[in-house]
């Protein structure tokens, strides 16, 4: 399923609105008249079918007995689905179906990433996050460049928020580490600040000697794991595939009973984090050496 870009945020703000309504034991009719909406209003908001604003989902989060923290969390994300958020102040070179992977974000609390092709974006050096943007043949314009860049970049902030960061869990082909992006010069400085991102996020390879695996035919794949919305059930994972012209939002049980699978196949076939880190070392010393 392509998603445009529109409707994912919508998605997961009506599911988590449906679960609490649940939890607080109303039906559909019964949350109606306790908030003075239609019961269409009430279906399409969690069915993601509308946009909602923030006072209507405050009233919601209040007739539920929502968290505090999880309140603001969903008013903050109905803000979202209306209005258009700092990455839209960037233009055109971030498109609208990256949006909906920046509202997911902001909630997650952990991400799974499993990269074949090149360093998962919240790991990129910015001088290696310059090298993979040239190779956007739509982007002529050197600002338009620079704009993405600092788009791409600006996503790692999430790992840095002060509250609740979220987990990081990294699992690099090796093949991603040998292929030279940018230089010589750029690899050996991205691979030193892999290294080092090692000490605070998990990270593991899996070496070039491993033959197929589930991860290798499930391609590049990122999972968003969420909170408990409300009491002990967390919101179902997404799935989060970015490819050339358009993303992959997959949210359906059987959807990421895949690539759970996928993900939980790589702890047979990935080294240790120490020996990660050593193989990092290796070729970072060994492949990427600048000319003399």
């Amino acid at each position: 399923m392509v998603d445009d870009g529109s409707s994912a945020p919508r998605r997961h703000l009506g599911r988590v609105l449906r679960q609490l309504r649940v939890e607080a034991g109303m039906t559909v009719d019964g949350a109606a008249e306790a908030l003075s909406f239609s019961r269409r209003k009430v279906w399409q908001v969690e069915a993601g079918r509308s946009a909602v604003s923030r006072s209507d989902v405050r009233t919601m989060c209040a007739q539920y007995a929502a968290r505090p923290e999880l309140a603001d969390t969903l008013v903050t994300l109905a803000g979202q689905t209306r209005a258009k958020g700092w990455w839209h102040a960037y233009g055109d070179p971030l498109p609208r179906w990256c949006e909906p992977y920046v509202s997911l974000a902001a909630e997650a609390r952990r991400f799974r990433e499993y990269a074949d092709g090149m360093i998962p974006v919240l790991l990129q050096t910015r001088e290696y996050a310059t090298a993979v943007c040239r190779q956007r043949a739509d982007l002529t314009a050197v600002g338009d460049r620079d704009r993405l860049i600092e788009v791409r970049l600006r996503r790692q902030e999430v790992l840095r928020r002060l509250s609740a960061a979220p987990r990081l869990e990294v699992v690099l082909a090796e093949a991603v580490l040998l292929r030279t992006v940018g230089g010589p010069a750029v690899m050996a400085a991205q691979l030193r600040h892999l290294v080092e991102a090692s000490r605070q996020v998990s990270l593991r390879v899996v070496p070039l000697a491993v033959r197929v695996h589930r991860a290798l035919l499930a391609g590049p794949f990122l999972l968003l794991d969420f909170p408990p919305v409300n009491r002990v059930e967390p919101d179902p994972p997404v799935v989060y595939r970015e490819l050339l012209t358009g993303a992959l939002y997959l949210d359906r049980a059987s959807e990421v009973a895949e690539y759970e699978q996928a993900w939980a196949g790589l702890d047979a076939v990935a080294l240790g984090h120490d020996e990660s880190r050593r193989l990092i070392e290796t070729i970072s010393a060994e492949v990427h050496q600048p000319e003399v």
